[in-house]
Parts: C-alpha cells; sequence; structure tokens
C-alpha cells in the first residue's frame, strides 16, 4: 500500500519532471534567449510569450475547474489563498530585485535549478546568491535586516495568520 509520504514525494518528482522537461524544450532555461526576450528596444525575441500563454492556457481552466474548489491540495495540506492584496514598498522593491537579477543573468528561480545539471559555474554562482537573497529576504520578514528604500519591516512583532 502507498503512504501518503510516499504519494506527495512521487507527485513532486512527478510534477518537477514535466516542469524541468517543459523549461528546458522550451528554451526558457537559456539565459540568451531570455534576456532576449527582456529586451523589447533592442532585438526582441517574442518566442517565450507563446510558452507562457501556452502555459496560461492549459493552467486557467485546470484551475478554475479544479485547483479553486479544492481545499486541499493533493497532497493534504491545506491550500491557502492570500487575503492581503496591499501594494507597499516591500512588495514593490522585491519586485524590483527580482526583476534586476532576472534581466542581469536572465534566470528566475525555477528555469536556474532546472539548468543545475549543465554544471555551469555561471548557473552555480546564480543559485549561490539566489539563496543568499532568501537568507537575506527572510531576515528581513523577520525584522532584522533593513531592505534598500524601505527601511525594517514595520509589522515585526504582529500576530498574523500567515506568521502563526
Amino acid at each position: 500500500m502507498i503512504t501518503v509520504k510516499l504519494l506527495r514525494v512521487f507527485i513532486g518528482l512527478l510534477s518537477g519532471t514535466f516542469f524541468g522537461a517543459g523549461m528546458v524544450i522550451s528554451g526558457m532555461v537559456d539565459p540568451v534567449k531570455v534576456i532576449g526576450f527582456l529586451n523589447i528596444t533592442g532585438n526582441w525575441d517574442p518566442s517565450l510569450a507563446f510558452v507562457m500563454g501556452g502555459a496560461l492556457m492549459v493552467f486557467t481552466p485546470f484551475y478554475h475547474l479544479v485547483i479553486k474548489k479544492r481545499n486541499h491540495a493533493i497532497s493534504g495540506d491545506k491550500l491557502n489563498l492570500t487575503t492581503d492584496t496591499t501594494i507597499d514598498g516591500p512588495l514593490i522593491s522585491g519586485a524590483i530585485l527580482f526583476g534586476i537579477g532576472w534581466g542581469l543573468a536572465g534566470f528566475c528561480p525555477g528555469p536556474v535549478i532546472t539548468s543545475v545539471g549543465g554544471g555551469s559555474y555561471i548557473v552555480l554562482t546564480f543559485i549561490v546568491f539566489m539563496l543568499v537573497g532568501i537568507s537575506y529576504g527572510t531576515q528581513y520578514l523577520a525584522g532584522r535586516f533593513p531592505l534598500p528604500i524601505v527601511g525594517y519591516r514595520k509589522n515585526v512583532g504582529l500576530v498574523t495568520k500567515q506568521n502563526k
């Protein structure tokens, strides 16, 4: 009999395999292609827009017909949709920093993890600094470090549904 833990691992492995294969086949792991897509004022390569559009065409109906109606994931974990729709300094700063990193390197977190198998030092360096950024962001959320422009986290110490 398959245990819940084994089922979770299998679903994660299957999902990750499909995601990684899709990233490689579509070219989303190629920094030259990504930078070409982001270069809207130069020699723009719109092919990744078709990849994203295709992904949305598959995901959108599946989300509305299956996922949105569920309270729990296949793994049994509770699905929590945020009710916080505030656009504030930390959100804007994070988006800007993410965009700068993506634009400079041509990688975002999903495709860069998929690219690890290639053994490129550039990919490995990006991952190391991505982990440094994640650590810094975690410390910011805990109120230990400031962010440029916005300073320290304002809601430190407040108990919310998300940090209970």
